[in-house]
């Protein structure tokens, strides 16, 4: 027999509600508390084109943390996505300016190519058990080095001189470039519509599907799923090669939008999007790799990035102030959890 006193002791209080709050709210809490502050200092913040501004510019990071996070989820890691990314807008570039290739022909391709890369990626942990910090830092210094040998380390624009001294007849097809500078209905841009469906995809593939259990299900224990009859080695080999086409997506949206093949692009697409994936573990209070904490991750940093901005603080310490609030937003999410338990 259940006493009222047992039963009110069972009940959880005030405090508890107010950790599972904290815990659950941690980074909305932190993302509400920069919009009011930013708006109230600069409320040129809250108009909308610089919203979408704010969403164009992180869209990329939020495509490549997306595939970041799919990786985490089969208990990996992709350390060369920056440089894939980078790579892609060398190789859309080169194939249009030197090989004179339209967009139909140019995306397809620059999409296989990081399917192509994550492939091999998974090769060599699959495979040839090389662990995954290892085997994508390595592949990261290769196409930090590789794509600058085809033009002798220039940057690729209209009239390249190539290395055999020959110029370059091609041009960026205004196709290509529509990816990259449009919106849809003249407000929403292109980007963003693209990590929009990026999101969607995903989070269904991840969290509404047998195969996303599985990717789960890998990281979580990769020998119990492989007794249960799981297929481990195809599932990371399909994270890895998500995650490598994603990277290449990211480098097509920044060579539409910048017009011109940068050797130094994605020099900061490696951390940023590993910021967000970070921070998408505390958003919900999840505690583990999700798709929509990424792109709330993604979003986060975007938010205080262009308030610093347009505060002018100096950029030299923008990333102190992102990794002070990381910092923050994950101790406050396993803080709380830690102190429930």
């Amino acid at each position: 027999m259940t006493t009222a006193h047992d039963d009110t002791a069972s009940r959880p209080g005030a405090g508890e509600h107010l950790r599972e709050f904290l815990r659950a709210g941690a980074v909305f809490i932190l993302l509400f508390a920069m919009v009011v502050g930013f708006t109230a200092a600069q409320p040129a913040f809250i108009n909308i084109n610089n919203l979408m501004s704010i969403l164009q510019a992180v869209s990329v990071v939020a495509i490549l943390g997306a595939g970041v996070t799919v990786t985490l989820a089969v208990g990996g890691f992709d350390l060369s996505i920056g440089a894939v990314a980078a790579s892609s807008v060398m190789a859309a570039s080169y194939v249009m300016i030197v090989w004179g290739l339209g967009a139909f022909a140019t995306i397809p391709l620059v999409l296989l190519l990081g399917a192509a890369i994550g492939f091999v990626n998974a090769f060599l942990i699959v495979r040839l058990k090389v662990p995954d910090l290892l085997a994508t830092l390595s592949m990261m210094f290769l196409l930090t080095g590789l794509q600058l040998i085809p033009t002798a380390g220039r940057s690729i624009s209209p009239g390249l001189i190539l290395p055999d001294g020959t110029t370059a007849t091609g041009a960026y097809d205004p196709l290509f470039l529509l990816v990259g500078r449009s919106s849809l209905f003249g407000i929403v841009p292109l980007p963003v519509v693209i990590m929009g469906v990026v999101a969607v995809l995903l989070f269904v593939l991840t969290e509404r599907t047998r195969i996303g259990r599985l990717l789960f299900a890998t990281g979580g224990n990769e020998l119990a799923t492989r007794l249960a009859g799981g297929p481990t080695d195809r599932l990371k080999t399909l994270a890895y090669v998500i995650s490598g086409t994603l990277a290449s997506l990211g480098g097509i949206v920044v060579a539409a939008r910048v017009g011109r093949g940068d050797v130094s692009s994605g020099a900061s697409l490696l951390m940023d999007s590993v910021a967000a994936a970070l921070i998408g573990f505390a958003v919900l209070g999840l505690r583990r790799p999700n798709v929509f904490g990424t792109i709330v991750g993604a979003v986060f940093v975007g938010v205080l990035l262009n308030g610093l901005t347009m505060l002018n603080a100096p950029y030299y310490a923008q990333d102190f102030v992102k990794g002070a609030v990381l910092v923050g937003a994950l101790a406050l999410t396993y803080g709380v959890a830690r102190g429930r338990a």
